[in-house]
């Protein structure tokens, strides 16, 4: 299994779902991993697994604003849906 540090800025959509869906109300201590990367740097992340790769996403302030974000984008989306089908319902 790969493991990948990515950052935030780099995240796809499709990870940003599994992070959403992994906490939808963000993530604690408790789920943070620390090490050092080959730099010698101090790097905090969260993990989110796929069936061939574990990514671990580089954590901060910018990380809890995308996933609030990715948040609100599929909540609007699914109102949406259930608008469109309530329409043609009637």
């Amino acid at each position: 299994m790969k493991r990948i540090i990515v950052d935030y800025n780099k995240l796809n959509t499709e990870i940003l779902d599994l992070l959403v869906k992994k906490f939808p109300d963000g993530y604690d201590d408790n789920d943070i991993i620390s090490f050092r990367n080959s730099n010698g740097e101090q790097i905090e992340s969260v993990e989110i697994r796929t069936n061939d790769t574990i990514y671990l996403v580089k954590i901060g302030k910018k990380l809890l604003k995308a996933i609030q974000e990715q948040k609100e984008d599929d909540n609007f989306n699914d109102d949406s849906i259930k608008d469109d089908v309530d329409l043609d319902l009637e």
